[in-house]
């Protein structure tokens, strides 16, 4: 936990974690119909809310909030649950279940700074890209020893749940963390573990344990060195944890902290010595650099230029969020507390700094020779000195390796690349392995031999991983997550059933995990994926290739899961094959896998290693065989047969199954951390992003198979109290609530596969509860109508009752002052008045005494109970002075937990006892007190009374007369506001409607106006085709004349060109009638169009000027159409002179002789003349273009001008 600064109180978290009462109000006063409201799909916010309009057959029309309308299918909706779950804790009671409600509700509490929601056995957890006061020790303090559902949630109800469950039923306890880089599994890791240490802290402080520090410390201080070495910058990420981890926390029998042990997995090696231009290495390197720790940088021979070591800065080199010298000084601290030597953390430190010189090492090609040499020993002799080791032979191990052929070693040359890839492997190998190293000296300083019962194991790990380009690390993380979501499905409905089975209702046990099963068996089982990867990385000539086609010849079409992959997208590498997992399918890349799972280093380089003078160095490559074959086991590994040729895979393998061993062996709890954005920025939801974590982390997996069971459940007793109102004469007749239930069930006519009834319990399917709730709700809209109309009955009746009573005592008052004004003026009256008040001083003597005795007694009677007062309260303070002695004994002692909560519980009542006495004595005491009160009151106004009687009744009658005139005064306003709040509804309906009227007329004008428009385009382009089609005909006119010249020359031409001539005339009788039809056709919709425009010159009649112009546009129009028209007229007498022309050359014809040589030249002459006619009739055609295009450029100049007029008329009328 965050250590408290002095004098300064840690900050109040309920805002963070609890909704307040005034945004609950909102909540529930939020519009909401069951049977209307729904969520649907929406491309950007994933799911809008919308109210139901109309439904035709499969497509319903949906409203939104912002008065836009939708037509989806049926199918796509989800039904919306009731208010009274907005923002809800648990998101497994809610009444509907489904992605909508699911999204919903964890955007809502996000929004309202609630970053924790629990989905039944899961807690969903979203980053906030904030720091919230949720994790202080006040924080803390306010969920030890609670219940999961006494306290919000948070991740300490979790971890105090797994706390409280590992002393109670003496079972190990595991606490899976989970999700996406970025999302916070690191930071809650470390929230977790420092809670834990608080938790179970030792109240002994040893002096001895200064130097060290105290086991709490030490769990604590382990998180500064593995973040140092394991964590880096990435795109997503400032802090990114590049390797997964598994810590368990030992605890004694007393349930006090006792030790700790850590197990990672899968390094990201390849970032040592490449990272991407928005990322960086391991925090190491540049904390190194910032020099923060004297004489770390002179020991490990570096410059102050971190851009002198390539390998480092390829990508960035700061975080704006880290500060690396503080950071360094941290973990040089942490290294302290952990027991490191100086002598270790010096040789961590140069074994560090030894990479970074090792990849600025430089080699050149010799000449033409397949052999590279060194260029320069500068590096290389830093390198050499870090590591304890020669130069010379360093550069020769490096150049030239001896490998081993047969049973000889043959010394072999080595190219640039070749020794640059060697280099590169070296790295990441030291690397790997000071890792390692490190995590085994954590373990062996946590490791305190006292004695262990039971542990609580943290798992953080990569969640579920679908990038563009998936390789092998993808597929060991994917293969993690498979098998963890099946242990999650198989624990948490094992569960689920097992309480079916207790509760006896009727279900048939599914194992859900054996749903994962065939993916599993995919990857793991023998010839499957990782096994024929081992297999082919064990062949020298084995290559991606091979490998490839091995996979597809083995599984193709034989595994379900094994699928094709997709098309790349462009500029992607293409994937090689395809796995269908849980959280989708999932293209995977083999480039390079063999390699990556062999792991290869030079073998030369690390026997030298091996005998160099930097022990560290030595130690951490004791492991390896290398090439003498001299190698140690590492402790507690495995070695392989001949020689210890070990894959990363196989080692992953082993890994996996440990760890899914000891979860097996653990009761699990489980967090779902959550990325809300990409661009790390509170307060704002991607909801694809977010939907595609849930699939990806098992939440919505987890609500699809929760649906197959009854997941909303309720006891007898609360059913009974809650859905009595809906069989009441049932329900209270039965006296056994088991059958009560049953009964109610059957009487709303609910369907028996839709529940169950248990021992304890009634069970639901998802949904169901809902339209419970829906039954009850018209239930009592039911009664509540008739208690409406009960109450303004009796409301009636008691007015008009009061109303007679009133008319009777008007009647008393009136015949009452009348006898008054009779006897006024009577003397004996005035006598009577006088002496009246004479007559009652003997009695009110009496009486004042009487009341001063009654006052004594009140007033002894009041010491006599202060005086217990103050005894009971000394026994109160001595009773609490007690209890502060018990407490403070009580938080002395060890163990014997029990029996000092039995006698708090003792004490505690007898407290209770005590106050309830001290307060019913203080409430007698009240009592008392108000009773002297009352008759010193009772006296005073005794005394008034007998002074003021007369004058009283005087301002009765008057307050009478006035109270009256008031009541009438303020009945007239009511009236009047009443009458004035009906009249300003009436208005501001009839605004409402005129409003929407306005807007439909305004949008059905802005309509026909575009339809003018059109209409008005048309008939341009109708007078273009007809000006054509007139130019045309007189070209052909004027052909057919000097064709009749030279006809009668040519006798069988002239008849072939009077076939000819016909054909041109039926195409154009044709012609003439689609023309006609044509300009028929645009004069109804000519005269149409006038008529909407003169009815919008009547809606629109302040806009005079502007409709004036549109109308001179109109006539021009149909000037020119009138033109067109009469052109036609023209062209039909021109087809009729033809006509007679036409008759005219058959007559002559028919007179005509035969062919003479002269008709022959005729003839070519003519046909040359035919072709010079064409050439005329092409230009024409290319100036008619012309012609076309300079008219549709004026044409869309005026159809511009209009559409400016028309807008112009629109915010007019809108104004």
């Amino acid at each position: 936990m965050p250590k408290p600064i002095p004098n300064q109180e840690d900050e109040d978290p309920t805002p963070y974690l609890f909704v307040s009462l005034e945004q609950r109000r909102i909540d529930q006063s939020k519009p909401y119909d069951s049977k209307k409201s729904c969520w649907i799909p929406d491309e950007k916010e994933g799911y809008l809310l919308g109210e139901i309009k109309a439904t035709k057959g499969d497509i319903v029309s949906v409203g939104l909030q912002g008065g836009e309308t939708r037509d989806l299918k049926k199918d796509l909706l989800q039904q919306v649950n009731p208010p009274k779950y907005e923002k809800a804790e648990d998101m497994s009671n809610l009444t509907y279940l489904n992605d909508a409600s699911v999204l919903h509700n964890l955007r809502q509490r996000y929004y309202n700074k609630l970053i924790y929601t629990y989905s039944g056995l899961f807690c969903v957890a979203i980053n906030p890209y904030k720091r919230y006061p949720v994790y202080t020790n006040r924080c803390a303090k306010m969920y030890r020893g609670k219940r999961r559902n006494e306290v919000p949630p948070h991740i300490f109800a979790i971890s105090d749940g797994a706390y409280v469950d590992m002393l109670t039923n003496h079972v190990n306890q595991s606490m899976l963390i989970t999700g996406e880089s970025g999302a916070g599994k690191t930071e809650n890791t470390k929230k977790v573990i420092a809670y834990f240490a608080t938790v179970g802290a030792s109240k002994k402080t040893e002096e001895a344990a200064k130097s060290k520090g105290s086991l709490e410390d030490q769990v604590v201080q382990t998180n500064p060195v593995l973040e140092a070495f394991g964590n880096a910058k990435t795109v997503r990420n400032d802090n990114s944890s590049r390797f997964g981890k598994f810590i368990r926390i030992h605890f004694g029998p007393t349930g006090k902290l006792a030790g700790a042990d850590i197990e990672t997995y899968l390094l990201e090696k390849a970032r040592v010595i490449s990272q991407q231009s928005l990322e960086r290495s391991y925090h190491i390197f540049y904390q190194i650099m910032s020099g923060s720790v004297a004489g770390v940088k002179d020991i490990c021979l570096l410059t102050d230029n971190i851009y002198d070591y390539h390998i480092v800065s390829q990508g960035k080199v700061t975080v704006a969020s880290i500060d690396d010298a503080e950071e360094f000084s941290l973990t040089d601290q942490a290294f302290d507390i952990l027991g490191f030597t100086k002598q270790e953390k010096e040789d961590v430190y140069r074994i560090t700094a030894a990479v970074m010189h090792m990849g600025g090492m430089k080699f050149k090609q010799r000449g033409r020779e397949e052999q590279a040499e060194q260029d320069g020993e500068e590096e290389g002799g830093r390198v050499s000195k870090l590591f304890g080791c020669d130069t010379a032979e360093l550069y020769k191990n490096l150049l030239k390796p001896r490998i081993k052929v047969g049973n000889e070693f043959v010394t072999q040359g080595r190219n640039v690349q070749q020794v640059t890839n060697s280099i590169g492997a070296l790295c990441k190998g030291v690397f790997d392995r000071l890792f390692k190293w490190l995590v085994k000296k954590c373990n062996e300083t946590l490791d305190t031999q006292q004695k262990r019962q039971h542990f609580i194991g943290v798992l953080d790990i990569a969640g579920f991983e679908i990038f563009d380009y998936n390789g092998f690390e993808q597929l060991c993380i994917n293969f993690t997550n498979e098998k963890l979501q099946q242990f999650f499905n198989h624990h948490m409905f094992v569960l689920e059933q097992e309480e079916y089975q207790r509760e006896g209702i009727e279900w048939t046990f599914i194992d859900f995990g054996m749903d994962l099963q065939m993916c599993i068996d995919l990857i793991e089982k023998p010839m499957g994926i990782l096994s024929i990867l081992e297999e082919e990385s064990m062949f020298p000539k084995a290559t991606d290739q091979t490998f490839s086609e091995k996979l597809t010849n083995t599984h193709l079409g034989k595994s379900a899961p094994f699928q094709k992959p997709k098309p790349p997208k462009p500029g992607q590498q293409a994937a090689h094959f395809a796995i269908g997992h849980y959280a989708g399918c999932v293209s995977y890349n083999i480039t390079g896998w063999l390699e990556k799972n062999k792991d290869p280093l030079n073998d030369t380089v690390v026997d030298q290693f091996k005998k160099s003078q930097n022990k560290l160095l030595i130690e951490i490559f004791a492991d390896h065989a290398g090439q003498s074959g001299g190698g140690e086991q590492a402790k507690g590994g495995r070695g392989k047969k001949g020689g210890g040729f070990a894959t990363v895979s196989s080692a992953y393998k082993e890994q996996l199954n440990s760890l899914m061993t000891t979860l097996r062996s653990t009761q699990p709890h489980f967090v779902r951390c959550i990325i809300p954005n990409e661009m790390k920025q509170p307060g704002m939801v991607d909801a694809h992003l977010v939907m595609h974590q849930l699939t990806c982390n098992g939440v919505l997996e987890g609500i699809r198979i929760c649906r197959k069971g009854f997941p909303n459940r309720m006891v007898y007793p609360d059913f009974k109290m809650r859905y009595m109102i809906l069989a009441p004469a049932i329900m209270a007749a039965e006296k056994v609530a088991k059958n009560a239930a049953a009964k109610c069930l059957e009487a709303v006519g609910l369907d028996p596969d839709m529940y169950r009834i248990g021992h304890t319990k009634v069970f639901f399917r998802a949904g169901v509860l809902g339209q419970m709730e829906e039954f009850r709700d018209e239930r009592l809209g039911k009664i509540m109508s008739w208690m409406q109309a009960w109450a303004r009955g009796y409301l009636s009746r008691k007015g008009f009752k009061k109303l007679q009573e009133q008319r009777v005592a008007l009647k008393v008052v009136q015949r009452n002052l009348r006898k008054y004004l009779q006897l006024r003026t009577w003397p004996w009256y005035k006598l009577w008045q006088k002496v009246k008040p004479l007559l009652n001083v003997s009695r009110i003597e009496d009486e004042i005494a009487r009341l001063e005795e009654k006052a004594k007694k009140a007033e002894e009677l009041h010491a006599a109970e202060v005086k217990v007062r103050k005894e009971l309260e000394a026994l109160n303070a001595k009773l609490l002075a007690e209890k502060t002695a018990l407490l403070d004994s009580l938080s002395g002692e060890k163990g014997a937990l029990q029996d000092y909560q039995e006698r708090n519980a003792k004490l505690t009542a007898q407290k209770n006892d005590l106050e309830n006495q001290l307060r019913d004595i203080q409430e007698r005491l009240t009592q008392e007190e108000d009773a002297r009160n009352q008759l010193f009151q009772q006296k005073k106004k005794a005394d008034q009374e007998i002074s003021g009687l007369k004058k009283d009744i005087e301002d009765l009658e008057l307050n009478v007369q006035k109270a009256e005139q008031d009541k009438a005064t303020k009945d007239h306003q009511i009236r009047n506001l009443n009458d004035e709040i009906a009249h300003q509804d009436e208005l501001i309906n009839k605004l409402n409607k005129e409003k929407k009227m306005q807007g439909e007329t305004n949008q059905k004008t802005g309509e026909e106006l575009q339809a003018a428009e059109d209409k008005i385009n048309h008939l341009n382009k109708v007078k273009a085709k007809l000006e054509q089609t007139l130019d045309e005909l007189e070209d052909s006119l004027e052909r057919e004349k000097k064709v009749r010249g030279d006809v009668e020359k040519s006798k069988r031409k002239v008849e072939g060109d009077l076939k000819l001539t016909q054909e041109a005339v039926a195409d154009l009788e044709r012609n003439k009638k689609e023309l006609e039809q044509t300009i028929q056709r645009k004069d109804k919709e000519l005269s149409s169009i006038t008529a909407k425009l003169e009815d919008e010159q009547v809606v629109v009649l302040k806009h005079q000027r502007q409709i004036k112009e549109l109308q001179a546009r109109i006539e021009e129009l149909e000037e020119e159409v009138e033109a067109e028209r009469q052109a036609r007229a023209k062209a039909e007498k021109q087809r009729a002179d033809l006509a007679r022309e036409l008759e005219e050359l058959g007559e002559r014809l028919e007179e005509a002789g035969g062919a003479t040589s002269a008709q022959i030249e005729l003839n070519k002459k003519r046909e040359a003349e035919l072709s010079k006619l064409r050439r005329d009739l092409e230009e024409a055609n290319i100036q008619h273009e012309s012609t076309l295009a300079n008219l549709r450029k004026k044409h869309n100049d005026a159809v511009a001008e209009m559409a400016e007029q028309v807008d112009q008329l629109n915010k007019l009328k809108a104004k």
